[in-house]
């Protein structure tokens, strides 16, 4: 693993382990069970939808608050924008995120019967409970973090509670790792992603040209995430050209002062763009 990732997993180790201090497993389990089903991710038939994602704060950008004056009003113009779903951060150390946000985020969508998710380094079925608890209908899995036992049972888990999961990859090595995960899960009932980040996690800078060089090395029949890098609505037709259905896109959204009107208008171009493709017989 990167040093991002090692921090940030040695960091979600301590939490977990101060969060079990305060509430059992099985107590935060009976608890999750007692609450009625998130909203259901559901997906344009129209070939493209976007993630949207609060985050205050990121090691490469800094701070992204300038344009956020409550967690509740971005996330609602995400909805009136079109996101098929909302990711929040809710790592504390180094992107300025909480559970809070997560919950607040989650209470402001509830009319929009949109879900959101929880963007965090998750190590433990415990933390995907704490998810549902502050209610996301999803939790973001990253493989490289994780052996394939791991990233099974956050998978049981989210699948339990009816969450879907974004199954994040780096490069080749982790999209290999996610094809076996997913072969070995033929037939559950379940609702997966799998995105492919193109940031560097050394430099942290973004290699947009990954997610053209690795396109077809992502799972067949699972929904393609873009993420990272799509600044602009150039970039939303250059990643639907690739053959990706979604994006996931935080920083960029976050900069703007108009975040549903921006969000609106590279969701247009992505769902244009499949339609003029399927015209051609390109997809």
């Amino acid at each position: 693993m990167s040093g991002l990732l090692t921090e940030m997993a040695q960091a979600s180790l301590a939490r977990l382990e101060q969060a079990r201090t305060n509430e059992s497993e099985e107590a935060l389990w009976a608890r999750v069970c007692d609450l009625p089903a998130p909203p259901t991710l559901k997906l344009s038939p129209e070939g493209f939808d976007v993630i949207a994602e609060c985050k205050l704060h990121s090691p490469s950008a800094g701070d992204l608050s300038a344009h956020t004056s409550d967690i509740e009003t971005r996330v609602t113009a995400y909805a009136q924008g079109g996101a098929c779903a909302v990711s929040v951060l809710t790592e504390p150390t180094r992107f300025g995120g909480s559970l809070e946000h997560l919950a607040q985020a989650a209470h402001a969508l509830r009319s929009f019967d949109i879900p959101t998710m929880r963007k965090d380094f998750l190590v433990d079925p415990y933390q995907v409970m704490e998810a549902r608890a502050a209610g996301a209908g999803g939790v973001l899995v990253i493989a490289r973090m994780l052996d394939q036992s791991r990233i099974t049972a956050l998978l049981d888990c989210a699948a339990m509670l009816k969450m879907f999961v974004l199954l994040e990859a780096f490069d080749a090595e982790d999209l290999t790792l996610a094809r076996e995960v997913l072969a070995s899960r033929e037939g559950h009932e379940e609702r997966v992603l799998v995105g492919l980040n193109c940031r560097d996690l050394q430099k942290l800078t973004i290699e947009l040209a990954r997610l053209e060089e690795l396109a077809d090395q992502l799972p067949e029949l699972y929904p393609r995430v873009a993420e990272s890098g799509v600044k602009s609505v150039e970039d939303v037709k250059r990643i639907v050209e690739l053959g990706y259905n979604m994006a996931l896109i935080g920083t960029t959204l976050m900069h703007s002062e108009a975040p549903a009107k921006l969000l609106g208008e590279m969701l247009a171009t992505g769902r244009e763009h499949v339609m003029g493709l399927k015209a051609k017989g390109d997809v």
